[in-house]
């Protein structure tokens, strides 16, 4: 339901659903007089639009005794229901901006949000307007929403495009995903309605979408960041990991790339995800406001690393075998800091090895970026390497979506399935597969772990480089490009180094509270020295 409208009379709140087209009208009661419960009625009907109006007609004369039906507000979905000292509470997306779209999908971002107390009882009132319960919604309401969330109708923005494409999930299940953050605030009415129908999924981080060209071709950039819910919480305040494997600062990065063609036209679409995150070890910082480089505190509470191996046996359910490790912190340091969790950090490596086969290990790379940044030409080398040695062994995502495979923009399992029965069919007429151009999918296996202390500045300038490796062979792929690597005068650099860029900045204040600040991550020498 992406239009909402909400009437109310003294004993109930209905909320009006409706589809953009404006030909499904639902209807949705809530109780007032109940505060201590959540009690949400959902009408099993489908109304037409004079059908919807007819029924708010009759409510409303069958309560003019108590002034009728009486027009609360109107949204655009619902953030969740929460409940402090006293009533409940409604939060309300009250305004929205698109911010792109992927194949027919839209993405919005909230501009505007709305809390609303459910409750009509004389006593709740009361304790909605007492000092602890004001202090409570101040504290939720300083959760700025217009800030790095979003959300979309119809499109599983929680998830990747392969994982959308290769498990097509319907349902609940995808609200229980690290990246809803307003999972918990959701679950009463998911649970109650059993169906997603009034809620929207928040995701917090980043999206960027943007036209660009190479070779007189246009096609569609979008660079997505989500930010895991667990172990959540600023720097200095949640570092490294928990009991239960998550570990602090923990973002999927996801550039997806696909063809800009007229509607009706085969639609090639790549995708490529990596990963950041602190070091998964016990270790904290005391924060100071005289000391701006506080000592790292190394914890020795688990010495069989069972923190450390739920995390990447994590990372293994999310995205498969190898993962590649990326650790960019100090080699040497004058005071032991940095290289304190290095050499730990390898000892957990090692050690959880041990019990792997060898084609599950744990490939670890270490390289000091600090040290070698003096060395410009030499670091931007190195990371291209690393980089491409990563996707060899991942891959990306890659696939063809026809007309037939997203009706109303619709992505699911049978596009591939689809895909492949043609290049079955048309094996051994090389006249016919030609002119149907059926390119057999691509998938991603495994990830790029990448990670420095603060995951912050060194890790955006790695990711950087593991971004635009991806993009040579994901407009190689869509036969964009005859190479899979971009020229190093080709304007995709700069364009591709801006929106790194703004994602880094946007992932630093949510986690650091300022800005990145290591932003000179293009060296036209890149290509040379490969």
């Amino acid at each position: 339901m992406q239009h909402l409208y909400f009437p109310g009379v003294q004993q109930n709140f209905y909320m009006i659903g409706r589809d953009k087209n404006q030909t499904v009208w639902r209807v949705l009661k809530i109780h007032r007089l109940d505060s201590s419960e959540l009690t949400i009625l959902e009408d099993p009907t489908t109304y037409s639009e004079f059908e919807c109006f007819d029924l708010l007609r009759r409510i409303h004369d069958g309560n003019r005794s108590t002034g009728g039906l009486n027009f609360v507000t109107a949204c655009y979905g619902i953030v969740g229901f929460v409940k402090f000292l006293g009533p409940y509470y409604m939060l309300l997306i009250k305004k929205r901006r698109k911010i792109g779209a992927i194949c027919g999908h839209n993405i919005y971002a909230v501009t505007k949000s709305e809390m609303i107390p459910i409750s009509n009882s004389p006593d709740q009132s009361n304790v909605a307007y007492s000092k602890n319960e004001k202090r409570y919604k101040k504290l939720l309401c300083a959760v700025d929403l217009t800030k790095d969330f979003f959300f979309s109708y119809s499109y599983n923005v929680m998830h990747s495009l392969q994982r959308n494409l290769r498990k097509n999930e319907t349902g609940l299940g995808h609200y229980e995903t690290m990246f809803v953050w307003n999972e918990f605030l959701t679950r009463g009415i998911r649970n109650n309605l059993n169906n997603t129908l009034w809620t929207v999924a928040l995701v917090y981080g980043f999206f960027k979408q943007v036209k660009l060209s190479v070779s007189g071709r246009d096609f569609m950039f979008t660079l997505i960041a989500r930010r895991s819910r667990h172990y959540a919480g600023t720097r200095y305040l949640k570092r490294g990991v928990n009991e239960k494997g998550r570990v602090a600062n923990d973002v999927e990065t996801e550039q997806i790339v696909f063809e800009d063609v007229p509607e009706g036209c085969p639609t090639q679409i790549s995708s490529v995800v990596q990963n950041r995150g602190s070091i998964p070890l016990f270790w904290s910082q005391e924060t100071s406001r005289l000391n701006l480089r506080p000592d790292i505190i190394l914890s020795k509470k688990d010495p069989n690393y069972d923190a450390t191996r739920l995390h990447f046996e994590n990372l293994v359910r999310r995205y498969g075998n190898p993962i590649i490790i990326l650790n960019l912190i100090k080699r040497c340091e004058k005071k032991p800091r940095e290289t304190i969790l290095r050499a730990e950090f390898a000892n957990s490596i090692r050690f959880l090895n041990k019990s792997l086969t060898e084609e599950d290990r744990l490939r670890f790379l270490h390289w000091d970026l600090s040290r070698h940044s003096r060395k410009a030409t030499k670091s931007v080398a190195v990371l291209g390497r690393v980089a491409d040695y990563a996707l060899n062994l991942t891959g990306i995502f890659y696939c063809q979506v026809t007309p037939n495979c997203r009706p109303e923009g619709l992505l699911n399992l049978s596009c591939l399935e689809q895909n492949d029965e043609k290049l079955g069919k048309d094996a051994g007429n090389d006249k016919q597969n030609s002119s149907e151009n059926v390119k057999p999918p691509m998938f991603q296996n495994g990830v790029l772990r990448t990670n420095c202390i603060d995951c912050l500045d060194r890790t955006n300038v790695a990711q950087y480089a593991h971004g635009l490796m991806a993009l040579g062979r994901q407009l190689h792929a869509m036969s964009f490009i005859e190479s899979h690597t971009i020229d190093q005068n080709s304007p995709l650099v700069d364009e591709l180094m801006t929106a790194y860029e703004e994602m880094g900045d946007t992932l630093a204040l949510q986690y650091g509270g300022s800005a990145a600040h290591n932003k000179v991550i293009l060296l036209k020498t890149f290509w040379d020295l490969l």
